[in-house]
C-alpha cells in the first residue's frame, strides 16, 4: 500500500487508543511507525536487481517482527517527539505497537503479496481485497485522523480505523463477484482452470482484473462489479516454457535462478512477452486488465555469462489511449 494509506492507519489506531491529552503525538508515533516497515525498500543491489522482490515485504512486514520493528521505533522516536510530551517510554511503544501492527496487514490486503508469516514460510499473503493506490480508501481516514488531531476526538480516529477495515471487506464482496464472473467466463470457453484469481484494477474495486490458467496458457479479462456484472473479454498468452522459449540458456545459469525467482515473486503467473522475446513478464498486472502488457519484467540476454543476473524493468502505460480505454470500462 502507498506510504500515506498506512501512515494514516496506523495513526487511527494508536489514536482511537490513546488519553485525550496524547491525541497528537499517538498520531504521530503512529503515523510513523504505520509507514516504517517499508524502509525495507533500500535493500538492494546494483548487482543483484531481483534482491530488492525478494526482501521488499519480507521480514520487516512479518507478524512475529511487530515487537522488534516497534521497538526500534520506539527508542528513535520517544527521545524525539514524545519524552519532552511527557509519555513514558512504555506509552511511546504502544503507541508504535498499533501502528507498526497496521501495515503488514493492510499490505496483504493488495494483491502483491506480503510474507506474513516469515521465517516459518516464504509465502506471500495476498487477498486482493484494495488496490495499492485507492483514494476512496484513504481520503476518509485522512480527513477524519486530521480532525481528530484538531478537535482531540478520539472517536473520530476510531471511526476511521471503522472505514479502513470495512473498505476491504467490500472489497472481498466484489472481488468474490468477480472470481465467480472469471468461472463463468472460462465454464463457458469449456476451459478445464487449474487456478483463477481476481485483483483490484487502479485506484478502485469496481473494475477487477481476472487471471485464469490453464494446462498451456494464461487467459486474462476485465469485470465490473457494479449493480450489475459485465465483462470485457481479453488476451491469452502461453505459459512460460523455459527450454521452448529460451533454448539457448543454460540451466546452471544465473539467469536461470533469476527466472525461477521470478516465478517464485509472481506465483508462477510468467510468460514470455509477446512483444519483446527475450523478456518475461509477470501476467497479474497490467493498467489495462484485460490486456497481457505487464507493469514489470526481466530481461534475459543470450550474450550473458554464466554468473551475470537478469535486468529488471518497469512498464507504465500512461498514454491517452490506454486511459480512455481503462476509464471507459471503469465507468461503462
Amino acid at each position: 500500500m502507498d506510504p500515506l494509506s498506512q501512515g494514516v492507519l496506523g495513526a487511527s489506531l494508536s489514536q482511537s487508543l490513546s488519553r485525550k491529552q496524547h491525541i497528537v503525538v499517538a498520531g504521530i508515533l503512529g503515523l510513523l511507525a504505520g509507514m516504517s516497515p517499508d524502509l525495507d525498500v533500500l535493500i538492494r543491489s546494483h548487482d543483484d536487481p531481483l534482491l530488492f522482490l525478494e526482501f521488499h515485504r519480507q521480514f520487516t512486514h512479518s507478524l512475529f517482527f511487530i515487537p522488534i520493528g516497534s521497538l526500534v521505533c520506539a527508542w528513535v522516536l520517544h527521545p524525539l517527539i514524545a519524552k519532552k510530551r511527557g509519555l513514558s517510554f512504555q506509552q511511546s511503544w504502544l503507541y508504535c505497537t498499533l501502528g507498526y501492527s497496521t501495515h503488514a496487514l493492510l499490505d496483504s490486503c493488495t494483491s502483491y503479496g506480503t510474507q506474513l508469516l516469515w521465517p516459518f514460510t516464504n509465502e506471500r499473503y495476498a487477498w486482493s481485497t484494495v488496490s495499492v493506490i485507492d483514494p476512496i480508501y484513504t481520503l476518509p481516514i485522512l480527513i477524519l485522523v486530521v480532525l481528530a488531531t484538531f478537535k482531540r476526538k478520539t472517536w473520530l480516529a476510531r471511526l476511521a480505523f471503522l472505514w479502513a477495515v470495512m473498505y476491504p471487506t467490500i472489497g472481498m464482496i466484489q472481488r468474490d463477484r468477480a472470481v465467480a464472473a472469471g468461472w463463468q467466463l472460462a465454464s463457458e470457453r469449456q476451459h478445464t482452470q487449474i487456478k483463477l484469481e481476481a485483483k483490484p484494477s487502479f485506484a478502485n474495486i469496481l473494475l477487477w482484473k481476472v487471471v485464469y490458467e490453464t494446462n498451456d496458457r494464461y487467459y486474462v479479462d476485465a469485470v465490473r462489479v457494479g449493480s450489475t456484472v459485465k465483462t470485457y473479454p481479453g488476451q491469452s498468452v502461453p505459459k512460460l516454457d523455459v527450454n521452448r522459449d529460451f533454448p539457448w540458456l543454460d540451466p546452471n545459469s544465473q539467469q536461470a535462478i533469476d527466472i525461477e525467482r521470478f516465478r517464485w515473486f509472481s506465483n508462477g503467473y510468467v510468460a514470455q512477452d509477446p512483444d519483446d522475446k527475450t523478456r518475461v513478464i509477470d501476467v497479474r498486472y497490467s493498467i489495462i486488465p484485460n490486456q497481457v502488457k505487464s507493469l514489470w519484467s526481466i530481461k534475459l540476454s543470450p550474450s550473458a555469462d554464466m554468473k551475470s543476473h537478469v535486468e529488471y524493468h518497469t512498464h507504465r502505460d500512461s498514454s491517452p489511449e490506454s486511459r480512455e480505454e481503462f476509464f471507459g470500462m471503469l465507468f461503462d
